[in-house]
């Protein structure tokens, strides 16, 4: 195992260090630096600039229009990006849809759906989740019967995240009800501006509008936007969520947002206090103990040997490592990290001017905290809960 970067390697970096730093907007960093909101311009605005360059499809092969990528370039690329405070790349188009259409679909599928996602001209949001199927998916109830050319779809999604931005949207659907639950699946391309679709906001603990439902009412959609085979939908969706071994333990947003807690430990005097920096050391030591797990798949994978399979591994420690640094910065923050006002996440927000001044919440570095807290309590839940993970893990080990 060797967890070194090579010349070459090292060299790919600090082209990526030195693009990203030169091409990502100023006002865009400044809020991702400081936690604070972003719009879906901001998102849309560095999918934009990545797609001009062929980088918003970063692990895509040559064939399809991406750069053709290793894995440890693609690690690297992602870390740049992080420390450089880009945005996090909206997956649901490049990361998770459309490595099923390049194994799946048909070349006219390709042809028009590509190109979009690659320009991130087209926003696409995700429809496995439903009411009374999160980490049971295969007990998915919403329905696609075909009639004729066409589907008419039925049902109801949930915690679609960011779909009041969808264009389109690709769902797991109910085709069939004969067999084990998984055999009745189809994987549909929905247009969300079809008629019957409707999209109701979820406002989250921290009063955000992260997550919604999105119901279809009889939806038609073409039967050319079924992708594969008609009830082969949970193939295709085992293929989606398989797709990125490494991503979600989230280890590069956590290396960044170390630092911000040691800036904000800094700010409340705290960096003199042992216990404190021992709490911040211990952080930072989970941190570094992530990214040599994530290193140990990136080297299988370069060695072409079969990569570790520690995924649920990686969900479990990134997610809980997440939750640990945003209670530490709440620590930090003490009083001023408990008013929370919705307003304030935007940039350029004057704490100083409420109440004349006197909020107590007004030092900028305090202003996300407790958002910050509530929004991650859910990083344990998504993705598979983290029971359901030590479940899974426990069975590989196990038996």
């Amino acid at each position: 195992m060797d967890l070194n970067f090579t010349d070459a390697e090292l060299a790919f970096r600090a082209e990526v260090r030195e693009w990203v730093r030169t091409h990502l907007p100023a006002d865009i960093a400044h809020k991702v630096r400081h936690a604070l909101r972003l719009h879906k311009d901001d998102l849309q605005r560095w999918a934009r600039l990545l797609g001009a360059k062929g980088w918003h499809g970063w692990a895509w092969p040559k064939q399809f229009g991406g750069p053709g990528w290793n894995a440890v370039q693609r690690h690297l690329f992602e870390e740049e990006c992080a420390l450089a405070c880009a945005p996090r790349i909206v997956p649901f188009g490049p990361v998770m849809v459309a490595p099923v259409i390049m194994a799946f679909g048909t070349p006219e599928q390709q042809q028009r759906f590509l190109p979009g996602i690659m320009s991130g001209e087209v926003w696409w949001s995700q429809g496995y989740s439903e009411p009374g199927s999160g980490s049971d998916l295969a007990s998915l109830t919403c329905r696609a019967e075909r009639r004729g050319d066409r589907y008419v779809v039925n049902g109801q999604k949930t915690w679609t995240t960011l779909g009041q931005y969808g264009d389109w949207i690709f769902c797991l659907v109910r085709t069939s009800n004969q067999g084990k639950p998984q055999t009745g699946i189809s994987f549909l391309l929905i247009d969300m501006k079809s008629p019957g679709v409707t999209v109701k906001p979820i406002i989250m603990l921290d009063g955000e509008h992260e997550v919604n439902e999105v119901w279809f009412d009889n939806v038609e959609v073409p039967v050319e936007n079924l992708v594969g085979e008609e009830n082969r939908g949970w193939t295709y969706a085992k293929h989606l969520l398989s797709h990125e071994r490494t991503n979600i333990a989230d280890v590069n947003r956590a290396k960044r947002e170390l630092e911000r807690l040691k800036r904000i430990a800094r700010a409340e005097g705290l960096m003199d206090d042992p216990r404190f920096r021992d709490q911040i050391a211990l952080c930072e030591v989970d941190v570094v103990a992530l990214e040599m797990m994530v290193l140990r798949v990136l080297s299988g994978e370069r060695a072409a040997k079969q990569p570790l399979d520690v995924a649920g591994l990686l969900k479990i420690r990134g997610s809980e490592l997440q939750q640990r640094y945003t209670e530490l910065m709440m620590l930090a923050g003490g009083p001023l990290a408990l008013p929370y006002l919705h307003e304030a996440m935007e940039a350029g927000w004057q704490g100083d001017q409420w109440l004349g001044g006197a909020w107590i919440g007004s030092a900028p570095h305090a202003i996300p905290l407790t958002g910050n807290y509530l929004n991650v309590r859910k990083t344990t839940i998504y993705g598979g809960s983290n029971e359901v993970q030590r479940n899974i893990v426990a069975q590989t080990l196990f038996g």
